[in-house]
C-alpha cells in the first residue's frame, strides 16, 4: 500500500491575524511548486483556525489544530473540542506534543483518550512520541519510544485517522537533529511496534520532527520509513517550509 507524503506544520503559540493570514497565503502560493502526492497541514494557533481555514479552503492544503481534550464537551476552561476543531474545517489534530507533556504533565494515557476523541469526531490524530537527551544517553531510546506507541496508539487505530511523529525532544528548537541512521533505526522500529500492534499497523504514516530544516530535509525525508515532517521554528518561514515539504515523496 503507498503511504502519501504528509508535511505537517506546527506554528505553535506563534502570531496575529494579520501575520498568520500572510503567512497562510505565502504558503497557498508555492503549493503548486511541491510534489503532487504531498500533503501540507497548517496547525495554527486556535485563534488563527477560522481565518487559517477560510485561506486553504479549496486549495488541497489542510487545518489542523494543535491540540484537543479528551472529552466532547464540558467544564474545562480554556481547552477545544476535537469535534470543535472538526466544525471549524480541520482535518488533522496534533496530540502528546513534547511540550504538551512536559509543560502540562499529559501522560500517555491522556495522549491516547485524546486520539480516541480526535477519531470520534473524524479528525486524523498526529500522536507525537520521542525520548529525552538522558533516554537517549542510558540507550533507552528504542524502549521508551516503543513503550509510548504502546500506550498511546489507540487500538483501533488505522493508516486513515492515525499518524505517528517521532520527535526526539533533545532535538525540539534546539538546532540539533538526529543523524539519518538513528532515525532510520527509531523509524524501522516504530514501523515494524506498530505492524503487531495493531491491523494495518505497518501502513501508517511516520512522520519526523526535531528541527527540520531545509538543509536537513533531504537526508531524512528520503529514508525508507520517513513519510514526511512535524515542522516547528521553520514552518513560520514560507520559503523554509515548502523547501523541507518539497523534499516529500510517495512512498
Amino acid at each position: 500500500m503507498a503511504r502519501r507524503p504528509v508535511v505537517v506544520a506546527n506554528w505553535k503559540m506563534n502570531g496575529l491575524q494579520r501575520d498568520g493570514v500572510a503567512l497562510a497565503h505565502a504558503v497557498v502560493h508555492g503549493l503548486p511548486v511541491l510534489p503532487a502526492a504531498a500533503q501540507v497541514v497548517i496547525c495554527p494557533p486556535a485563534t488563527l483556525l477560522a481565518p487559517i481555514g477560510a485561506v486553504l479552503a479549496g486549495t488541497g492544503a489542510a487545518l489542523g489544530g494543535q491540540d484537543c481534550h479528551a472529552k466532547p464537551s464540558g467544564a474545562f476552561t480554556g481547552d477545544v473540542a476535537a469535534a470543535m476543531l472538526a466544525d471549524l474545517g480541520c482535518r488533522y489534530v496534533i496530540v502528546g506534543h513534547s511540550e504538551r507533556r512536559a509543560l502540562h504533565a499529559e501522560h500517555d494515557a491522556m495522549v491516547c483518550a485524546k486520539a480516541t476523541a480526535a477519531h470520534l469526531a473524524g479528525l486524523t490524530a498526529v500522536i507525537c512520541v520521542g525520548e529525552s537527551l538522558a533516554d537517549r544517553e542510558a540507550g533507552r531510546m528504542l524502549d521508551i519510544v516503543t513503550r509510548q506507541l504502546d500506550l498511546c496508539v489507540p487500538k483501533a487505530a488505522t493508516p486513515a485517522n492515525t499518524i505517528v511523529a517521532y520527535e526526539p525532544v533533545w532535538a525540539i528548537g534546539t538546532g540539533k537533529v538526529a543523524t539519518p541512521a538513528e532515525v532510520a533505526e527509531i523509524h524501522g522500529a516504530m514501523r515494524g511496534r506498530l505492524a503487531r500492534q495493531i491491523a494495518s499497523g505497518g501502513d501508517i504514516c511516520l512522520l519526523y520532527g526535531g528541527s527540520v530544516k531545509p538543509d536537513n530535509a533531504a537526508s531524512l525525508l528520503s529514508l525508507d520509513d520517513v513519510d514526511g515532517a512535524l515542522v516547528g521554528g521553520a514552518s513560520l518561514d514560507a520559503q523554509q517550509f515548502l523547501a523541507i515539504a518539497a523534499q516529500a515523496r510517495l512512498r
